[in-house]
């Protein structure tokens, strides 16, 4: 496995992933979210390989000395082989590398199956209201 810095190349790799998962928005939100994290700190989508196949993907942000990820996804026909938790631990290294004391991570609460994995990574589960609205353009 092998786990490095996002490529262009990827982009319908792990568009495909996000759509195999549940995670892909529209494609146009995606792609513009996407197109932002890399203009703002590209060292922080990773991707995690899997014999010669993307495997995987992480997207992180920095917020001073905060670091937040989402979009944590491993292609289903390679999920429960380590693939998330490799990714979630090199993107942990990048943060500390610049910085970072404290991560966050934004999950959906019907989303119960992720609890325990993160729960065995240290993650702590915190009561948080979040509050969103969708500003039109």
């Amino acid at each position: 496995m092998l786990i490095r810095s996002f490529r262009l190349g990827d982009y319908a790799h792990i568009s495909t992933i996000w759509q195999e998962t549940g995670l892909e928005q529209t494609e146009t939100e995606t792609l513009d979210a996407l197109a932002k994290q890399l203009a703002w700190d590209s060292e922080l989508v990773m991707i995690a390989e899997y014999e010669d196949k993307v495997a995987g993907v992480i997207v992180g942000t920095i917020d001073g000395a905060r670091g937040y990820f989402y979009r944590l996804a491993v292609n289903p026909a390679y999920q429960n082989l380590g693939i998330g938790r490799k990714l979630v631990e090199a993107l942990e290294k990048r943060f500390k590398e610049k910085g970072v004391t404290r991560v966050f991570i934004m999950v959906n609460q019907d989303n119960k199956k992720v609890i325990p994995f993160y729960s065995s990574m240290g993650y702590e589960v915190k009561e948080y209201i979040t509050l969103s609205k969708k500003i039109s353009s």
